[in-house]
């Protein structure tokens, strides 16, 4: 198959969930004998525009973009619409929501088999103004009526399409990203004043939906003996947010901030962890939480669908999603019963590797292009239902 993927920042991946997707996924079809083609940001690639370099197989292709908040994302998307129509793809794989705004764009214009990839609700992050917020909710429209097949990566997302459209979407979840060695004698978390199993991480973006300031406060008020909290994570347009929280943390010698952690130094944190947090409002199928889960460290996170989805029936703790006093309450029984913890912690294990394997997703993904394609599959919808109302509000 011949395979066109739009809507990634690029390869290879330097930061977010999606562009680690595509790493895994991606190079795993090219092996298998498919030809993929990524369409990428020059701003993230640092390439000239249309410059075309491979990564572990997979093409990837700089086109221009403009670098301004909520327009970078739709103005490449466009342009790697019209770029893909020209070339016969079997399959144009849309990454997120936003990109989508053009799924009835290559739907008219090709016949090649339109399929979407949804991460999460992208238009309930805080990041976005009032403009971008708009475009994201029309690119999930335009996606549900004129997508040949959407994949939802986790159950509360499935949930949302057919709730919201009637749409039945197919769910193949995502898994957690392949961790470097890391140092064995943990000299950078000692240098960072860090001990073995006696501190809290909170790793990812430092966005308000993620509540990363939930979790300073309930520290902050909490002030458990001998535990530290790691914030570990990077900046994306939320600079006013991000200055706010580290103001908040600067004089509290037992908050440190990691800043964004890449390859063994990354590994040795979230291994030395003795308890992840994730208090986010809004996730789709958070990829940290799964390597924490992988790495067998405990969990403690917000009580949101997919957070219940990975670590309900026993295989972490929850509090309430923006409750200072249930943050406070259950971090503090987290800390002083770290046998229950590390029990949840080995049946988290045991799950996510028994149910999140890459080469699954992958072959899952194969499987769902290839009924796409072939001669007997009935379209669940036609070209006329696909573009009516598309543009409703």
């Amino acid at each position: 198959m011949k395979i066109a993927v739009i809507g990634a920042k690029g390869l290879p991946p330097t930061q977010g969930g999606i562009e680690h997707y595509c790493a895994e996924v991606f190079p795993r079809m090219v092996a298998q004998g498919h030809s993929v083609d990524l369409f990428a940001r020059s701003s993230y690639t640092n390439s000239s525009w249309l410059e075309n370099y491979y990564f572990e197989g997979v093409k990837v292709i700089s086109l221009p973009d403009v670098r301004m908040r909520g327009v970078d994302a739709f103005v490449t998307s466009a342009l790697g619409s019209l770029a893909a129509n020209g070339k016969k793809y079997d399959i144009v794989n849309f990454q997120a929501l936003g990109p989508s705004l053009f799924t009835g764009l290559s739907r008219i214009t090709s016949k090649s088999k339109i399929v979407v990839t949804c991460h999460g609700l992208d238009w309930q992050r805080a990041k976005w103004g009032n403009f971008s917020t708009r475009l994201i909710q029309m690119g999930e429209r335009t996606a549900a009526h004129c997508a040949h097949e959407i994949i939802a990566v986790s159950n509360a997302l499935k949930t949302h399409f057919l709730q919201t459209y009637g749409r039945e979407v197919v769910y193949i979840p995502t898994a957690p990203a392949s961790y470097a060695k890391s140092d064995p004698d943990f000299a950078y978390g000692s240098k960072l004043g860090l001990s073995r199993g006696k501190y809290m991480l909170f790793l990812g973006r430092l966005v308000p939906e993620k509540r990363p300031d939930l979790l300073v406060e309930a520290f902050r008020k909490l002030q458990p003996q001998n535990w530290k909290l790691v914030l570990a994570g990077g900046v994306s347009n939320t600079e006013s947010f991000t200055s706010q929280l580290l103001e908040k943390v600067a004089d509290n010698r037992n908050i440190v901030f990691a800043g964004e952690l890449r390859g063994a130094r990354l590994a040795e944190i979230v291994r030395g962890a003795g308890l992840f947090v994730l208090p986010s409002d809004v996730e789709g199928l958070p990829m940290a939480m799964l390597e924490a889960m992988r790495e067998r460290i405990p969990i403690l996170a917000s009580d949101i669908p997919p957070h219940k989805q990975l670590i309900g029936g026993g295989r972490g703790r929850f509090f309430e999603a923006g409750s200072l006093e249930s943050c406070i309450d259950e971090l503090s029984w987290a800390t002083e019963n770290s046998t229950h913890m590390a029990a949840m912690a080995q049946n988290a294990q045991k799950y996510v590797n028994h149910n999140y394997s890459w080469d699954y997703i992958t072959n899952e993904t194969l499987n769902l292009y290839k009924t796409l394609l072939s001669p007997s599959h009935v379209e669940l919808e036609t070209k006329e239902k696909g573009l009516a109302g598309v543009f409703k509000e």
